[in-house]
């Protein structure tokens, strides 16, 4: 065999086991994305309430890889790190609101021991979001969270719901949002459901800035419910990812230029919900 030969082989096995891995890799992965499943724990809140180790293990047997806390259960970093490591877990995202303000260093050294990759406010109450001079506000105060926890190597960023779609003098909430923090400061969690029922389009903002939308929260609609900007509390049209009237594949093929994390949630389940978990988490497993 010549050298110029033996180069060729060499290429074309290289490349061929490179090609092996990769796809090995996507099979253990096999969902659109080819990323971690992951549950925001916010779906089983009464149930880590009463039992959180049995909730966990439960989320874990499911086929969960990662999930994303709601809050903190007055348990100690290293206790929820254990428990979640013990299960074959890692939880990359925590949610928080705006009570982050004046105890912002505390939650980051938290948040840093508890090896968190994304501090996110993911509510603001009715009283925090009636004027668009508020959401100026807390885009000043997102930009200096930003600033202070990439210091600890953990990004800083926002969830939204539908009511920051409404529009103050002609101006929608959630792009003054958008506009007024960095960009490399301020990551957005796009949440699908709430966006559609908004009446707003998920690939649209995700293809104007794929780097601004690491995060994607996936829920579905319920049929006949129309948009809306007004949050409804209970309970709401929510049901199993695949079970609703959500189109998936154009929002996940826009979704690959940027995700790096994505998180199943039902904030209200007509059935357990581990059993409502369990049947997002393998429509989303056969989904490509």
């Amino acid at each position: 065999m010549s050298i110029e030969s033996r180069r060729r082989f060499l290429c074309r096995t290289a490349c061929g086991a490179a090609g092996l891995t990769a796809l090995s890799e996507r099979g253990l992965n096999a969902n659109p994305l080819g990323l971690p499943i992951g549950l925001e724990l916010y779906t089983v809140r009464k149930e880590l309430e009463k039992d959180f180790s049995g909730t966990i293990r439960k989320v874990a047997a499911i086929g969960y890889k990662e999930v994303e806390l709601y809050a903190f259960l007055k348990k100690s970093a290293a206790e929820i790190h254990r428990t979640l490591a013990d299960n074959g877990l890692v939880c990359p995202v925590a949610h928080y609101d705006l009570t982050l303000q004046p105890r912002l260093a505390q939650e980051i050294e938290y948040a840093h021991e508890l090896g968190l990759k994304y501090m996110l406010v993911a509510w603001l109450t009715p009283e925090e979001r009636r004027s668009l001079d508020q959401y100026k506000r807390y885009a000043e105060f997102f930009n200096h969270a930003g600033a202070e926890t990439k210091k600890a190597g953990i990004q800083f960023g926002y969830h939204n719901h539908n009511f920051e779609f409404k529009t103050f003098n002609g101006v929608v909430a959630f792009d003054e949002l958008l506009r007024l923090t960095d960009p490399q400061l301020v990551k957005i969690e796009l949440d699908c459901f709430w966006m559609t029922w908004a009446g707003r389009d998920p690939v649209e903002y995700m293809k104007g800035d794929p780097s601004r939308y690491p995060i994607l929260h996936i829920k579905d609609r319920k049929p006949g419910y129309g948009t809306s900007t007004d949050v409804h509390d209970k309970p709401g049209p929510f049901t199993e990812v695949g079970r609703g009237v959500i189109d998936w594949k154009p929002i996940f093929a826009a979704a690959s230029a940027g995700v790096k994390h994505y998180f199943v949630e039902q904030d209200f389940c007509d059935r357990s919900p581990f059993e409502s978990a369990r049947i997002s988490y393998e429509y989303l497993k056969g989904l490509s």
